[in-house]
């Protein structure tokens, strides 16, 4: 049982791992209880809408954090998208993303997972707020961020701005609960989506993006790694430890321990096996 945090901004990764989520969820591999987004732009609840009735849901929650206008950019597909489904909604149908997740964390009788392939001021804001309800109703967080080859290592997610470094801080020093980190050194050249037919809604998400040929697939790959619920199941190594992220410069360091609450990943197989697994569970049909 997941809740998903999406920055569904200006990159596509998003959408490719969405797509694996909706694939999963199908057949019957998991339940999404609610998603936040959490950048926002004028199409933020219109164009996640459109995607996920396009992938066939069309009963999860949305909330978003109407706060996260400051990450910068230009998103270049979320208008297309809005447009091309007709979703007929606005930023003003959905909760504030905070107030969702926590609303979930009181309501759920199973533990939930946190799956975040965005910036974490939410996550961190929800766990500021009720430490003993996450400590308590969350059983793992899965979070695309950071670069752990290197220490320190510096990746967008933690980095981005001045709120998002802080949330980060916030987090890995507070969280009670196991997390597994998937950072960029994993995915940045392990390009998905490059296969799929025209007339695929996730294939003109890319298009627009300028990446028809593929995306680097951090985003898909946490989220893979996600459903499957095992580092070693799903082709990785775990270095187990405490992380740490810079609440001014945003770079991210590890201490190892055996008996760490929290991890980050390593690939233990060829790029083209992750390349081509991701593949196959986007495949157009």
């Amino acid at each position: 049982n997941f809740i998903l945090g999406t920055d569904w901004w200006t990159d596509c990764d998003d959408a490719v791992a969405l797509r694996v989520m909706a694939r999963a969820v199908h057949k019957g591999e998991i339940a999404v209880q609610g998603i936040g987004i959490n950048a926002c732009m004028e199409q933020s609840v219109s164009s996640l809408t459109a995607f996920l009735r396009s992938e066939g849901l069309r009963d999860i929650p949305l909330g978003l954090d109407r706060e996260a206008v400051d990450f910068g950019g230009s998103p270049p597909y979320q208008a297309g998208l809005a447009a091309l489904c007709g979703a007929g909604v606005s930023n003003d149908d959905a909760e504030d993303a905070a107030a969702l997740y926590l609303r979930l964390l009181r309501e759920t009788t199973v533990p939930l997972e946190i799956v975040e392939i965005g910036y974490p001021q939410v996550l961190a804001a929800v766990l500021r707020e009720e430490p003993r309800l996450f400590a308590d109703r969350v059983s793992r967080v899965w979070m695309m961020a950071g670069k752990w080859d290197g220490n320190p290592g510096r990746e967008n997610n933690f980095a981005r701005n001045a709120r998002s470094r802080t949330a980060a801080h916030y987090f890995c020093e507070s969280c009670p609960v196991p997390v597994t980190f998937l950072g960029w050194e994993v995915s940045y050249d392990i390009l998905i989506g490059g296969h799929l037919k025209e007339g695929d809604i996730l294939h003109r998400v890319l298009v627009d993006h300028h990446s028809e040929n593929g995306r680097s697939g951090w985003d898909p790959m946490l989220m893979e790694l996600a459903v499957v619920g095992d580092a070693e199941k799903a082709g990785y190594r775990s270095v187990k430890g405490k992380a740490s992220v810079d609440p001014v410069t945003g770079e991210n360091t590890f201490v190892q321990s055996p008996d760490g609450l929290q991890e980050y990943v390593e690939k233990k197989l060829p790029d083209a096996v992750y390349r081509e697994r991701l593949n196959a569970l986007i495949a157009s049909v």
